[in-house]
């Protein structure tokens, strides 16, 4: 993991992809994003609202440049690569061109994700099976999560189909992934309906003080007359967090074998014993930190009504709650968080709340309007704004580089002495060095960025990407 090349509270204006090029490697820990969906629709915010002005076209034509970015995939990512050949038999040439810009981008988000960093892609069902294996392409089919399904509105009624009233949020993480385990208040409902029992010390339920299987260890054997083993289980000790407040751990609990633990739950008076020689069960008390875990649909979040006081008007706008959860339950206070779609900048407003560090990515300089606006609502008059900026950072993580044209000779040797863009052998002093990705645009002097071009082919090129070049050509002729 590496220092980031970036301070908190930076937010870019123009296209995310050579932003992110310039982004060191490994130094985010919790990426979210919300991009175009391929939906085909034109979207604008209504006149008068914070976000007037704010307008995106989600409609996708294959160019030229997006042919030479699909052949480029090839090579970095030929999974990546296949899908979106087979999305073109399925869904033609828009499916194709969008997948080929998600692609590239999320390429870059591996890169600067952290080996415990976590990242979440919202969408809908227009195109989310096929973000889902590209997302599986890219980021390793191993590394899925969940599918989490958000109830975007109450009703939204088709005369001939079911009601389309859900988005879909595809969560991947790394390895050593942050979570923190988030609970929900529980209901009067629920509470009526699970905590019957009563004592002393309040509501309680009765849990299970056994796993299904059984054990070889201290787990499998008898405890106050009681055998697991014969009824096909084992002991399983509730964790720390299960216990009271008012429970009082002893010296060395942790060290303690199960039926040790065990008799210090029914000396504290935890256990639940039934009658007829039942396997006891454990106590769990309503208390406040009593809740039901975070799962995989989000109900409990409400949409943003035409009234709501986060309202901007901002077209696919998100509640700041949807945010919350997700920044609460994977990331910790001082992480990176990062949106390279920040759109109305409901993310970084999120992460500024919770103490996270933060920045994005936007086409429109009005992300930068909203996010000072809505960041001001909540800090007052000190804030003092974000960080603006519109060129790419340079990347840091590799060191000190030599000049890159010290590269020269070795660059000519492993492509003897042919030059890339012509494909025509030239003598050494005709060919010059040459970024595949301009500086301009997020590239480094890194070797791997480097190419030699022969002279003429390296003044047509330009400041342009070696993929804009090509298409530049492929169009000429």
């Amino acid at each position: 993991m590496t220092t980031p090349n970036f301070a908190s509270g930076t937010v870019w204006t123009g296209d995310n992809l050579p932003v992110m090029r310039g982004i060191n490697s490994a130094c985010i820990d919790l990426i979210y994003l919300d991009p175009p969906f391929n939906s085909n629709e034109d979207y604008a915010a209504p006149i008068g609202s914070q976000a007037a002005g704010a307008a995106f076209k989600d409609t996708w034509t294959l160019s030229d440049i997006d042919v030479y970015e699909h052949g480029e995939l090839a090579e970095r990512s030929p999974a990546a690569y296949a899908v979106i050949a087979a999305a073109r038999q399925t869904h033609g040439k828009s499916a194709m061109s969008y997948l080929i810009m998600m692609a590239v981008r999320l390429i870059e988000m591996r890169r600067i994700l952290k080996d415990t960093g976590s990242i979440y892609l919202h969408c809908d069902p227009t195109m989310s099976h096929y973000l889902k294996i590209l997302l599986d392409s890219v980021f390793g089919s191993a590394l899925f999560q969940n599918e989490v399904v958000w109830k975007r509105q109450s009703s939204h009624n088709r005369a001939k189909r079911w009601g389309p009233v859900h988005d879909t949020i595809l969560f991947y993480a790394k390895r050593g992934f942050t979570w923190n385990r988030l609970l929900l208040p529980l209901d009067k409902e629920y509470i009526d309906r699970f905590y019957r029992h009563s004592d002393d010390f309040g509501r309680y339920q009765v849990s299970d003080l056994t796993g299904p299987g059984t054990r070889a260890g201290d787990t499998g054997k008898p405890w106050q007359g009681v055998d697991p083993t014969k009824r096909g289980r084992h002991w399983e000790v509730p964790p720390d967090r299960a216990m009271p407040d008012w429970f009082i751990f002893p010296k060395g609990y942790e060290k303690l074998s199960a039926q040790e633990r065990l008799d210090v739950l029914d000396q504290q008076g935890l256990i639940y014993w039934p009658k007829r020689g039942a396997i006891p069960r454990f106590k769990r008390y309503l208390t406040k930190k009593s809740g039901a875990p975070i799962n995989d649909m989000v109900l409990d979040i409400k949409p943003l009504s035409a009234k709501s006081r986060e309202k901007t008007g901002y077209p696919t706008q998100k509640p700041l709650a949807l945010l919350e959860r997700i920044i609460e339950a994977s990331s910790n206070e001082g992480d990176i968080v990062f949106d390279p779609f920040c759109g109305c900048a409901t993310t970084l407003v999120a992460a500024d709340r919770l103490n996270r560090q933060w920045a994005g990515i936007d086409l429109s300089p009005l992300a930068v309007k909203l996010v000072d606006q809505r960041i001001r609502d909540d800090r007052g008059a000190l804030w003092g704004g974000a960080i603006v900026l519109d060129k790419p950072p340079l990347r840091t993580d590799f060191g000190k580089l030599p000049n890159y044209r010290t590269h020269r000779h070795r660059l000519y040797g492993e492509q003897e002495g042919v030059c890339v863009g012509c494909d025509t052998h030239f003598p050494f002093k005709v060919m010059e060095v040459d970024h595949i990705l301009p500086r301009s645009k997020g590239g480094s002097d890194h070797y791997e960025n480097l190419q030699l071009l022969c002279t003429h082919c390296n003044k047509s090129k330009g400041s342009k990407t070696m993929a804009e070049w090509r298409a530049m050509q492929s169009t000429a002729t």
